[in-house]
């Protein structure tokens, strides 16, 4: 599975993530899904109501907004993305417990260095699948 983000979406999540620095910030993933790629069309950046480094929850109405409008411009949900201002871009244990849907992609964007990490993973079962390669489209 190979995951395609253009430029500008992937700087939109780093933009974000440095402006709410130092609380994760998080959104949604639009898009078209293939049987081997899936295009990321559109973020969605969605407010952390838990106001955390550590942790995040999205308000419950910008996700139902987001979901209708990426309905409305014929994309799917195809994932979600948050950062980890301190840590490495790889799931937590929370994220791997909170992972709803193995279908999804995870993304997270570390800020822990002085280049930001984007990684995209897959999540079953509370268990890392996989890595996934991406590029930009």
């Amino acid at each position: 599975m190979i995951i395609k983000i253009s430029k500008e979406d992937y700087n939109k999540i780093i933009k974000q993530a440095k402006e709410e620095f130092p609380l994760e910030c998080c959104g949604l993933l639009a898009g078209i899904k293939t049987e081997d790629e899936i295009f990321i069309k559109k973020t969605y950046p969605l407010t952390n109501i838990d106001q955390s480094s550590e942790h995040f929850s999205m308000d419950p109405k910008e996700q139902f907004a987001a979901v209708k409008q990426m309905r409305a411009d014929g994309y799917v949900l195809v994932g979600n993305y948050h950062s980890h201002p301190y840590t490495p871009s790889r799931p937590s244990e929370e994220d791997k417990r909170l992972a709803y849907d193995g279908n999804m992609l995870y993304g997270i964007l570390s800020l822990k260095d002085q280049q930001p990490i984007l990684n995209f993973f897959r999540i079953i079962d509370n268990q890392l699948i996989e890595k996934l390669e991406w590029l930009f489209a």
